[in-house]
């Protein structure tokens, strides 16, 4: 059957956005509430329902993100090779709600089971999605950030609802409620993009549908069937490796390395030229472990600091949760500056004056250390009993997220402008396998934390969690003066990718 539209009638578009960019805004919107009501509940759900102490739960909470992330490589590399980014999104959103509907029927006895399906799935929606937002551009497309931003501003209007709703209704209704809602969002999420799919034209089509026989289409079933089934018979292997973190230290110690030789030997089918761009976008991944490790703590200590340390009062007047708060904060702000950022890319593009992106990153550390200073700040508004200012608390993720802006659209971006056409798949799970191993030592810092105070009274808490955030402070304004310092080398490599 012939498409309706054409590529290249989708990226000669007129405007700041295509139109197709709205359809991928929405489905990612809802697909996001449901992930971060989930990660939203999980560190507490772990302490006050599974009754794990601080230390396990933080561990098993960087244990599960980690994966989560990790398998988002996988879900690029079948996307790119067999199945296409659409219906490895579509396996990916049905993994998830079975998940959700898991968890929802008994979150205590399956708890583990339900979080392997939606990790599993998240790892083929994710990137898939993402990478298809990048098809949307030609490769040198000035508008390319201004459009990951607003699709970061979808991701985060989810993330705000689902953050603040699912731990909301959790604590103070019911926990089976909570992770429901969570699998009926992520039903609506793909009913949008099955709805809305026609208007992509070839874009996301299985790459193995080249040929119009019979033999061939059935050989390309054939191999469909092989991905669902395999993936499939890895959920009961996740569920064994995120319940005991010790298998996710190897399977971490692992899957680097592997993922980086993988990488290599693609290389060589490649010029010079491709190679050094494949070499620049090396050095973005390797920064943005970093920036997520220290990033995360917002699902992991920072969940736990906010259950314990902080007042109920914003601005001295509004009644807010503080682990709704935790969660929502940094997206609230997100859909409030995104377009803003994407507006000022563009001016800054048009006076041939924007910062290139290794600055932009560099800025990024800036702003996530001044976030953090800002958390151990919070130590100088406490009370004689440990607990301390939810303004103060707010204003460091207004700081977080300017970083969050400056670094994670314009990574997304970056990927696919970096990337060959036939590895944007592989690339783009490569960037999240990043943020698997920031998530991963999110949970170890976190862990350290909780360690070190675990009987501690609130206020020795404070101390001690503050006095780690001043720690996270130095070590990301570090990584940005380092990044700005290198950014003429880095320029280079990308040759005349901007």
């Amino acid at each position: 059957m012939q498409n309706e539209i054409t590529l290249d009638q989708i990226q000669n578009f007129k405007g700041k956005y295509p139109k197709q960019l709205w359809s991928l805004f929405f489905s990612e919107m809802w697909e996001r509430f449901c992930f971060y009501g989930m990660r939203g509940m999980l560190t507490y759900f772990m302490v006050t329902e599974l009754f794990m102490n601080d230390v396990e739960a933080n561990l098993q909470y960087g244990a599960t993100q980690a994966f989560v992330y990790a398998f988002t490589f996988i879900g690029g590399l079948f996307a790119d090779k067999i199945l296409g980014f659409r219906k490895s999104l579509f396996w990916g959103g049905m993994l998830m709600i079975i998940g959700s509907a898991i968890l929802a029927f008994d979150p205590h006895e399956f708890f583990f089971l339900g979080i392997s399906f939606t990790v599993v799935g998240t790892g083929f929606f994710k990137p898939n999605i993402s990478t298809m937002v990048g098809t949307l551009y030609k490769g040198n497309d000035a508008r390319r950030d201004a459009g990951f931003s607003l699709f970061y501003a979808g991701i985060n209007i989810g993330a705000l609802l689902g953050g603040y709703a699912c731990v909301a209704i959790g604590k103070a209704y019911s926990w089976h409620l909570a992770f429901g809602l969570a699998g009926i969002v992520m039903t609506i999420s793909l009913i949008t993009f099955l709805v809305t799919q026609r208007s992509l034209g070839p874009i996301g089509l299985s790459p193995l549908k080249s040929s119009d026989s019979s033999a061939a289409k059935a050989n390309t079933r054939w191999y469909d069937y092989a991905v669902y089934a395999g993936s499939l018979a890895a959920i009961p292997v996740v569920m064994t490796m995120v319940a005991k973190t010790q298998y996710t230290d190897w399977f971490m110690y692992v899957i680097g390395p592997a993922t980086l030789l993988y990488l290599v030997y693609e290389m060589t089918r490649y010029g010079w030229a491709e190679r050094k761009k494949l070499l620049a976008a090396l050095v973005f991944i390797f920064f943005s472990i970093i920036f997520w490790g220290i990033f995360e703590q917002s699902g992991g200590s920072l969940s736990l600091f906010a259950a314990r340390n902080l007042d109920n009062k914003l601005l001295g007047v509004i009644t807010l949760d503080p682990n709704g708060v935790n969660n929502s904060a940094n997206s609230l702000f997100v859909i409030i500056f995104a377009f803003i950022f994407g507006y000022i890319w563009i001016g800054l593009a048009k006076r041939k004056i924007e910062p290139n992106t290794v600055v932009k990153f560099g800025l990024a550390f800036i702003f996530l250390s001044a976030g953090f200073f800002v958390m151990y700040a919070t130590r100088f508004f406490a009370n004689a009993q440990g607990i301390t200012s939810l303004d103060a608390f707010t204003l460091a993720y207004l700081f977080i997220t300017f970083g969050e802006l400056c670094l994670s659209p314009i990574g997304l971006s970056i990927m696919t402008k970096l990337s060959p056409a036939r590895l944007q798949g592989v690339m783009m799970g490569m960037w999240f396998l990043a943020s698997a191993y920031g998530q991963y030592v999110a949970g170890i810092l976190g862990a350290g934390m909780s360690e070190a105070g675990e009987n501690d009274t609130l206020t020795q808490k404070l101390l001690t969690f503050t006095d780690e955030y001043r720690q996270l402070a130095i070590y990301a304004l570090i990584s940005g003066v380092v990044l700005i310092v290198i950014a003429p080398v880095v320029r280079k490599l990308m040759q005349e990718v901007k």
